[in-house]
This record gives structure tokens, C-alpha cells and sequence, in this order.
């Protein structure tokens, strides 16, 4: 078999997760070189947060090759843990790393995941899954982060036909090497301002030069329907609870003791709860930067083919 486009993984939930494991196996069946960063331990929730001026730990974890009985014989892989955050990794691995570590490995985009638990709503502040994707697409790596929306199972094949497709849809868009990569023209790089491409070219121009990424989440059942949606309302109460230990101190724990999701028509909250995967374009950079895409383009963004899929990926 022909090898196919490379991709860069790495994920929140650490090397040795099931989720990446999952998507790391099922990848390079399909022929995919892969160079593979992700934190040596769990890092959920840590959000953009980078380790400065501190020594990683970078480990060869070739291991799990074996383990995953990936094919010898197949497509390129490197598998590297970093004692780290999901962005420390995305640092590393994209300024200057993959020469270092994957020198046969040209990555075209940034795959983080699969994560255990849902990244919807106010989630995609505090996820490291989203921010390593967003991480990339900051240094203009196409992204995509991929999430099973659920603690109730970890079957990471509920709805994962459809990341595929995603996967797919968003290659055969793209040149051999990202057009954007490492920011070489700064803010003066913006193809997707130009006259001459109608919105949906300008759409995913901003995809492909990093400005925009997608967040992708599959449902704990899946139906079959595929939704491509903005950002829902999600509220975790009970936050924080207060615990008094014996020698006179307060400990205290966060983690929500109950989350009410809104029921806000297209939106990935209400997608998820009625078993759709959610596909969800995300700005990469703040509103009042140079390269934050306007309004128009992330509403042509939502808009959907006949699958459900975004349109302008067609």
C-alpha cells in the first residue's frame, strides 16, 4: 500500500491513553506516517498553560509500536512522550522538533485525541486537546481536535467513520507541505482576505493557513447524523467543594458536582445530547487580532452539505 499523507498526533489524556492509542492504530492501518508527541502523563484541563524555563523529559517510546502490533513493514512512526503540557509538545514538535526527533516524517496536519470526555461549550477554554489543536493551527498547522463525548464508555469506534471522513475531506485539500507552516510572513499572510475566492474558498484557506481549526466531537450513541455547529451553553455547578481537615486547614477540590447543558438549536451541546457528532469551526486567534477571521467566514463555516458535513470541505 501506498503511504499517505503524514499527520502529527498528540492528545491531553497522555501517551498512554486508550483514545490515542485507538487513533494511532487505526491511522497508520490506513497508511499514514505518523510522528507522535504527547505529555508522559495526564493533562487534562491544563488549557494553553506551557512549562518555562524547566528541563522536559523527552522519551522514545517506541514501545508502543510493539504493543499496538502496528505493521513493520507499514508507513514511517515515532512515538515520543514529553514530560509536559499538550502545548509544550505542540512547541516542541512544531518549531523545529520534527527534524529532530521524526526527520523522515513531513507532517501535513494536526490531529489531538481522541479525548475521554466531552470538549463542547466553555470546555474548548480549559481543554488541552483543543488548545494543542490550537496550538498547531498558531503556528499554521491545519488542526482538528477529536473528543468521545462521554464518561460512560470508552469505545473509541462510536462515531470515529465520520472523523475519518474529516480527516480525509480536510487532506485532499492540501498542498504537500502547509502553506502557512511556522508563520514565515506573520501577519501579512492572509490568502483568505482575497477578491478573487468566493466565501467558501476564503473559509478554507483559513483553515488550511491555520486561522481557523476544528473541534469534533462524537456522541455517546451514535444515530448516524453528522451536525456542523457553533459553541453551546454549559454551566458546571458546584464547582468547588470545601473540605476541613484536622489540623484546622480547608482543602479544596474542583470538579462540578452537576453540569446543565442549554437545549440552543445548532449548537454541539444539543448535537451531542441527541447522539449527533458535532463538528465545530473554531476561530484560532482572539477578535482583536490581525489574522482573527470575521464574522462572515465563520458563518459560511456552518454551513453544511447534504451529510452534514461543512460544505466547504466538498
Amino acid at each position: 500500500m501506498a503511504w499517505r499523507e503524514a499527520l502529527f498526533l498528540t492528545n491531553d489524556d497522555g501517551i498512554d491513553a486508550p483514545g490515542l492509542h485507538y487513533l494511532i492504530s487505526q491511522l497508520h492501518a490506513l497508511g499514514h506516517p505518523l510522528a507522535v508527541l504527547a505529555p508522559a502523563s495526564q493533562q487534562s484541563a491544563s488549557g494553553m498553560r506551557l512549562t518555562l524555563h524547566s528541563g522536559l523529559k523527552f522519551e522514545n517510546r517506541s514501545d508502543l509500536i510493539e504493543k499496538l502490533e502496528l505493521d513493520p513493514d507499514g508507513a514511517p512512526v515515532r512515538i515520543y512522550s514529553l514530560d509536559g503540557t499538550p502545548c509544550d509538545c505542540v512547541v516542541i514538535a512544531m518549531d523545529g522538533g520534527f527534524e529532530k526527533w521524526a526527520p523522515e516524517i513531513r507532517p501535513r496536519m494536526c490531529i489531538s485525541g481522541i479525548n475521554r470526555g466531552p470538549n463542547v461549550s466553555v470546555d474548548i477554554m480549559h481543554s488541552g486537546t483543543v488548545s494543542a489543536a490550537r496550538e498547531a493551527a498558531l503556528y499554521g498547522m491545519p488542526s482538528m481536535a477529536l473528543s468521545l463525548a462521554t464518561y460512560l464508555h470508552e469505545d473509541y469506534t462510536v462515531g470515529f467513520q465520520s472523523g475519518l471522513k474529516m480527516i480525509r475531506s480536510c487532506l485532499n485539500h492540501m498542498s504537500q507541505e502547509p502553506p502557512n507552516k511556522n508563520r514565515p510572513r506573520g501577519s501579512q499572510h492572509m490568502p483568505w482576505i482575497s477578491e478573487s475566492l468566493s466565501m467558501p474558498e476564503k473559509v478554507k484557506e483559513a483553515f488550511l493557513c491555520g486561522d481557523l481549526f476544528l473541534n469534533v466531537n462524537f456522541p455517546h450513541e451514535w444515530t448516524g447524523k453528522i451536525e456542523t455547529v457553533g459553541l453551546g451553553a454549559r454551566w458546571y455547578l458546584g464547582a468547588a467543594t470545601a473540605t476541613n481537615k484536622d489540623d484546622g486547614s480547608i482543602e479544596f477540590e474542583v470538579g462540578a458536582a452537576s453540569i446543565q447543558d442549554e437545549e440552543i438549536p445548532d449548537t454541539d451541546c444539543l448535537s451531542i445530547m441527541v447522539g449527533s457528532v458535532a463538528i465545530t469551526p473554531l476561530a484560532t486567534w482572539p477578535q482583536t487580532h490581525p489574522l482573527n477571521v470575521p464574522n462572515q467566514i465563520l458563518r459560511t463555516a456552518l454551513q453544511t452539505n447534504d451529510e452534514g458535513y461543512p460544505a466547504w470541505l466538498d
